[in-house]
């Protein structure tokens, strides 16, 4: 008798829809009513606007209407546990198949939950039963990994749902497998109606031209640990933690485990309360890590990727991203974690030290994910590259040192301006950093009583000529590792010889009289 049970007990959530929810079901529902059986259809939500809570209600009034029986996809198997408690939640009893799971009982199921891999490996098998699956929900449908399955639902209605509707493998677009797109309310929508928390974004005009794309289309863990390892980024993470977001409940994301345990220890010898994890923690050691970070205020999180889905803490405060990417889906969800609204949060910040809000444009901004889905190569091919971004940059001194240069109403060099003029002029490539040593010699004097006070503005300027070299090799089109660091190593030097040299010189131009002996 088991079989007469369509898998519907009562709801056992007093969770109401919102309006935009109940909006969504609504178009999705008169969609599958009229469209054929086999039917792609895909829809959008951003981070945090409750799409499983809209799925599951759908699967508990589809089963309420019809006698088929629903299949759930995720592509993790924290998600499909997630998935499995909300179906719950909704009076919707389900089965997950795992690697473990019996399946002598499946057919007093209406409704399954399944991982990807585990369902492709039980499906070849011939282990489940899927003749009487009407409706195939797939969560974070950008992954590719849930295509190969598709064969095996051919007659299916299949629903997509996702943040970003931007395949994870430009080779693959989403509109190769999904006929159509509903778009469902926008971020800036739901944080207006108090949905969504406002994202406060600080960015960091950062040098990234030494990473290196993947057969991914995203930067190489290699590249990524090689350059945010360095002593001087986690410097710039820390001071960036210190001035934005110390006492906040804080998550950092980074592209490399190394890298993210260089956060911890760096963090750690600050005093400051933090913990890393990554893939390779046990269920034990992740689960009593998430419970530190959830019951500690000013708790700081350092990661690798693994919480960028099917990790909820309404309580994060501050995201970080020590990282770049090239994936707006990632993008978009990392900055989500903190979008969750929480009492009296309706803020969060966000510190981007991966130049990523350049690269894609402010979370929340209002994206025509229309056009992104009919035309996803229009959409990346319009994004500017790491070189085209910083040419744009302007190097603006940290308060604290351009305190030291107080005296100097300018203290800003323009070195693809005076690139072209000098090569306008016919001149050497050359003069345009022995223009800025003369710069940089300016400014030191200008604020210096003797050359010994000049020398130790000069090493304030590390942050400033670091840039300017990049800048300049950026010009002159040789940009290798080695070379850009003989040029920053060797500007350092003619300026402090430039200083000893002319510094009485200077400063008599500056002052109108010579410096006292």
């Amino acid at each position: 008798m088991a079989e007469e049970t369509i898998g519907l007990q009562e709801r056992k959530t007093d969770k109401e829809l919102y309006s935009y929810q109940q909006g969504a079901i609504s178009k999705i529902f008169e969609k599958f009513e009229s469209a054929p059986d086999d039917y792609h259809l895909l829809y959008q939500l951003p981070t945090g606007g409750g799409k499983t809570v809209i799925f599951s209600e759908m699967v508990r009034q589809y089963l309420k209407h019809h006698n088929k029986k629903v299949l759930v996809m995720t592509h993790r198997i924290e998600l499909c546990k997630q998935t499995s408690e909300m179906l719950t939640s909704f009076g919707v009893v389900n089965k997950v198949v795992n690697s473990s799971a019996n399946l002598d009982d499946q057919g007093r199921y209406s409704c399954f939950v399944a991982m990807v891999e585990t369902l492709n490996n039980r499906l070849n098998e011939d282990k489940l039963d899927i003749s009487d699956i009407g409706l195939v929900i797939i969560d974070e449908a950008h992954y590719n990994s849930f295509t190969k399955l598709f064969k095996f639902f051919d007659k299916c209605f299949i629903l997509g749902v996702t943040a970003t509707p931007l395949s994870s493998n430009r080779s693959l677009p989403m509109n190769d497998n999904y006929d159509e797109l509903i778009a469902g309310e926008s971020i800036e929508n739901l944080i207006e109606n108090e949905f969504l928390a406002r994202a406060d974004i600080i960015q960091y005009n950062m040098s990234l031209t030494s990473l290196e794309v993947g057969s991914n289309g995203d930067y190489t863990v290699k590249s990524s640990e090689d350059l945010y390892s360095t002593n001087s980024m986690l410097d710039t993470l820390l001071e960036a933690y210190r001035t934005h977001s110390e006492g906040k409940k804080t998550l950092i994301f980074n592209n490399g485990i190394n890298t993210s345990v260089q956060v911890y220890y760096t963090f750690k010898a600050a005093g400051l309360p933090i913990a890393h994890l990554d893939n390779t923690a046990s269920k034990k050691q992740r689960k009593k890590i998430l419970q530190w970070f959830r019951e500690t205020p000013n708790a700081i999180l350092t990661s690798v990727s693994i919480l960028t889905t099917g990790f909820d803490e309404p309580t994060i405060e501050s995201i970080i991203l020590n990282r770049a990417t090239k994936s707006l889906t990632l993008y978009y969800q990392m900055i989500g974690r903190g979008s969750r609204i929480l009492n009296n949060k309706s803020t969060f910040t966000v510190i981007d030290l991966g130049n990523n809000c350049y690269r894609f444009g402010p979370w929340g901004a209002n994206l025509d994910w229309q056009a992104i889905f009919r035309s996803p190569d229009y959409y990346m091919d319009r994004l500017l590259d790491d070189y085209e971004l910083e040419s744009n940059f302007r190097y603006e001194m940290p308060e604290a040192v351009r305190e030291q240069f107080s005296k100097s109403e300018e203290v800003y060099f323009d070195i693809k301006e005076t690139y072209t003029d000098a090569i306008t002029k016919g001149e050497s490539s050359k003069v345009v950093l022995e223009r800025s040593i003369e710069q940089h010699a300016y400014i030191c004097t200008e604020n210096s009583e003797d050359v010994y006070d000049a020398l130790n503005l000069a090493k304030l300027l590390g942050d400033d000529i670091d840039h300017r070299i990049e800048k300049y090799a950026q010009c002159i089109s040789k940009s290798t590792h080695n070379f850009i660091s003989w040029l920053k190593d060797d500007y350092k030097l003619k300026l402090r010889s430039y200083l000893r040299e002319h510094f009485d010189t200077l400063y008599e131009t500056i002052h109108g009289f010579p410096p006292e002996d």
